[in-house]
């Protein structure tokens, strides 16, 4: 599904840093993509910025996903922008054009057709979804919304439950591997950005679309920008009857969401700030997915966020500060509209933040430095410790009666230096978490790349991350469930290496890594317990993986252009494989299922000037099992699925059909939940500006 755009312009290159303002991307008049894995550079980085060599599927030269990696002036991988851009780590993005190609309804089928990320769903459309990278499970890897945390201490569950539209989405970016000296606790196994369009254009739109399974959805935006100045609204509603329903005939599998979405932004000579707030609310039939004693399960959340930010240079010094504030509320249903037979539970997490990220460039190279505060708390009527003094949930009869507060910090470091054809960026975190007690204890990495001739490079990284446990795994001890309020913190040491070409149109990648980890927490049932076996939550001492990469992308637009038909064509393979085995009898819910086997390939077609057609392949095998509503054990079967998506592009509107699923293939990703046969969506969109 990859393929290589090159952009016309001639990349700029730099043997060493300068001491002044101007210096390095100053020269080029804009912001650029910048950093593999910097949370300052993916937060105010720019689309229209990128001056890169990169893989990409999609429609176009300009679409889809790509593999930005060493290329010159655009990607960095580092807290603070590097020289050259031929630091090694992964940064898989997929820009805009590739979010309005894919035959998908939601970020999380997006994920879908990015090799490295498993994507386990309940449902279509996103109705809830768990994404993982490389073997890990969704508590793995930090979300973030423009650059900053929205990771759910309660449960990585609900963690796409986003506030915008996939329609207001400039692109995701996507980072593979342990990235704890950048992004902290949440990123053991990587890190997930949704960066919305800036507000900074005037204009809007509306959108519809409807298809199988009752689907329906519409969304609309307006923004208005003046000077320095700039303003945004999104909005959008989606439902789905569900491709399911329980034994006794109700919706198992239904949906339901509301998204609103907001943000702003000054621009001055020195100093920029940025804002947002959002909100979304959706609710959706759970099936049997927490567990089997119940096929009419049903969640309903809320979710607030809001963040201001601030950019400030003052000549070789870059301060970006931010702080946020996000709320998670949470009605969790085990009989549907039953609380007779089980009372319902209820949870509301707020989690504020502080980020203090600043870095300098002198002789010998860029030091960044910085901290982070954020401290989560959460009420509930199951999770945490007995409060002193119950708190009224709104709307109910009913009290949180328990809770729990804790505080994380963490202090980086790191220095980057580009010599001749090396690169070298290292640094470390320091984390101390009040919760478990605790110390500071340092987290450190580094990368290197070396450029063995212009079209090959060679990359080489070492990075050590840890995670704290979600208050759904040290405390959730209800409908089958026990909890282990002990559970130590996961941590994750991991090396890679790799080789990249690039030249003529072709694009080849392949890369192998190992991890080490620690204390890594699951939920397991021991079934030869009969009745009396429960989901309980442990930490395994250590789980080992090694794992392997390649991709090859070809772009026609460069190979053959002077033909119009072919566009782009993709392959790529995953592969991981885990030391740590299932005993007999003893499932795992999370840490011990994951894909052996992923191959993703795409090809782009233009049928006709301004008519595309997008063909998209997966075959996915995973290791693990489940035990079926009669008791039997199964393991997970591999399976292919085909999607297709036909469209009419214009500048005001496009026009649009898309199938996923066309050979109506069953399958699962999780036990006992069944994932939809062939759906048809189709729909339009119309802009305008002022």
């Amino acid at each position: 599904m990859y393929k290589t755009v090159f952009n016309k312009r001639e990349s700029f290159k730099f043997k060493h840093f300068g001491r002044k303002g101007y210096s390095l991307f100053a020269c080029l008049g804009r912001e650029v993509i910048v950093g593999t894995l910097s949370v300052a550079t993916l937060t105010y980085a720019k689309a229209d910025g990128i001056s890169v060599r990169t893989d990409m599927v999609g429609s176009s030269p300009a679409d889809t996903v790509r593999t930005v990696m060493l290329g010159e002036v655009d990607v960095t991988a580092s807290r603070a922008p590097l020289a050259g851009g031929r630091v090694p780590r992964i940064v898989t993005v997929l820009g805009r054009d590739a979010i309005t190609a894919a035959p998908a309804q939601s970020v999380n089928d997006l994920l879908k057709y990015v090799s490295g990320v498993d994507v386990r769903q309940r449902g279509p459309i996103g109705a809830q979804t768990d994404v993982s990278i490389r073997g890990g499970t969704s508590e793995h890897i930090a979300i973030l919304l423009n650059g900053i945390s929205i990771c759910d201490p309660q449960t990585g569950h609900n963690a796409f439950d986003l506030p915008v539209d996939p329609g207001e989405i400039e692109r995701i970016e996507v980072i593979e591997g342990p990235a704890g000296r950048v992004f902290g606790t949440s990123s053991l196994l990587g890190a997930i950005n949704i960066v919305t369009k800036p507000a900074a254009e005037s204009g809007g739109g509306v959108h519809a679309e409807g298809g199988s399974f009752g689907y329906a959805a519409a969304g609309a935006h307006i923004g208005a920008a003046t000077g320095k100045w700039g303003n945004r609204v999104s909005c959008g509603y989606a439902r789905s009857d569900g491709h399911t329903r329980s034994g006794d005939g109700h919706l198992n599998a239904d949906y339901e969401g509301l998204r609103a979405f907001y943000q702003g932004r000054y621009a001055g000579h020195d100093v920029a700030v940025s804002w947002h707030a959002g909100m979304s609310m959706k609710g959706w039939g759970s099936n049997t997915f927490y567990s089997t004693l119940s096929d009419e399960q049903y969640e309903h959340t809320t979710k607030y966020f809001t963040v201001l930010k601030a950019e400030a240079d003052a000549g070789t010094f870059h301060f970006r500060p931010s702080v946020y504030w996000n709320r998670y509320q949470d009605r969790y249903e085990f009989y549907r509209g039953r609380p007779d037979r089980s009372p319902y539970n209820y949870h509301r997490t707020d989690v504020l933040g502080l980020n203090l990220n600043s870095w300098f460039e002198w002789t010998l190279g860029r030091t960044a430095f910085g901290a982070e505060f954020r401290n989560e708390d959460i009420v509930s009527t199951t999770l945490g410790e007995p409060l002193a003094a119950p708190g009224h949930i709104h709307g109910t009869d009913r009290d949180y009666t328990y809770g729990l507060n804790r505080t994380n910090m963490s202090l980086y470091l790191e220095h980057d230096v580009v010599w001749r054809r090396l690169t070298v960026s290292a640094g470390f975190t320091a984390v101390r978490n009040t919760w478990s007690e605790m110390p500071f204890k340092l987290y450190p990495g580094i990368d290197a790349s070396f450029a063995l001739t212009s079209s090959l490079r060679a990359y080489a990284s070492f990075n050590m991350s840890l995670r704290m446990p979600s208050f759904t795994e040290l405390y959730y001890s209800v409908d089958g469930h026990k909890a282990d309020k002990h559970l130590k913190p996961e941590e994750m040491s991991a090396v890679e290496g790799g080789l990249r070409y690039a030249a003529g149109g072709i694009v080849a990648t392949v890369s192998v890594y190992r991890h080490w980890g620690r204390n890594m927490i699951d939920w397991i049932m021991d079934t030869s317990l009969g009745d009396d076996a429960v989901w309980t939550s442990v930490n395994h001492t250590r789980i080992n993986s090694t794992g392997a990469e390649a991709a090859v992308s070809l772009d026609f637009s460069r190979m053959l252009p002077y033909q119009h038909v072919l566009r782009s064509f993709s392959v790529t393979y995953a592969y991981i494989d885990q030391n740590r085995r299932r005993e007999p009898g003893v499932q795992s819910l999370y840490a011990l299922e994951y894909l052996r086997h992923k191959a993703v390939a795409s090809l782009g077609l233009r049928l006709l000037p301004g008519v595309n057609l997008d063909l998209h392949y997966r075959y996915q095998h995973r290791v693990g099992g489940y035990t079926d509503a009669a008791g039997i054990n199964r393991s997970y079967s591999p399976y292919s699925l085909v999607d297709a998506r036909l469209s009419w592009n214009r500048p005001e509107y496009s026009v649009y059909v898309e199938a996923n699923n066309l050979s109506d293939a069953e399958y699962v990703d999780y036990g006992n939940v069944p994932q939809p046969g062939f759906w048809l969506t189709a729909g339009a969109r119309w802009n305008f500006s002022f």
